[in-house]
């Protein structure tokens, strides 16, 4: 695994496409047991409901946020489709519903990977208001892996896969 010190804040990872910042995340997951990831497509969850989805995040959270995944839920619109399968929803749609669920589970340690990806640009600014409004939490640290540091966020630091 590539090493870095993870600190407190917004943590960029970046790199080209098969740097490794996806397998950097799923790493950091797999020794910090409080630490989330999810594939923002949500391929497994076909069949379920967006709130099937929060409802299972829930379970495996114990310091899920109810009333942030409900603000949430509504700041990114939508409300319209809770009782939508997620095989119904484009896939913006899809990555917002996990966007929540990683936004709002309360883990130490939350890994976004290529969190803008498919999304509208108010949806964008939605998450970057958020991302910026939680980087002063010194308890908890938010990894954000893309092909570059996104200029609009407060990075405590960016650590490149491709000068690795």
């Amino acid at each position: 695994m590539t090493s870095f010190k993870l600190v407190p804040g917004l943590n960029a990872v970046t790199g080209d496409e098969g740097s490794g910042k996806t397998r950097l995340l799923r790493q950091l997951c797999e020794t910090h047991a409080d630490a989330a990831w999810l594939d923002l497509r949500l391929p497994e969850h076909n069949e379920k409901t967006p709130e099937e989805v929060w409802a299972q995040q829930k379970n495996a959270s114990p310091h899920w946020n109810v009333a942030l995944c409900s603000d949430l839920c509504e700041a990114l619109a939508l409300n319209e489709h809770l009782g939508k399968q997620l095989f119904m929803l484009s896939a913006g749609s899809r990555r917002k519903v996990g966007l929540i669920a990683l936004l709002a589970c309360g883990a130490r340690i939350t890994c976004l990977d290529q969190p803008f990806a498919a999304l509208d640009s108010a949806s964008i600014a939605v998450l970057c208001e958020f991302l910026n409004d939680v980087k002063d939490d010194a308890t908890r640290s938010w990894v954000v892996a893309d092909y570059e540091a996104d200029p609009r966020l407060d990075w405590a630091q960016v650590v490149s896969l491709d000068s690795v």
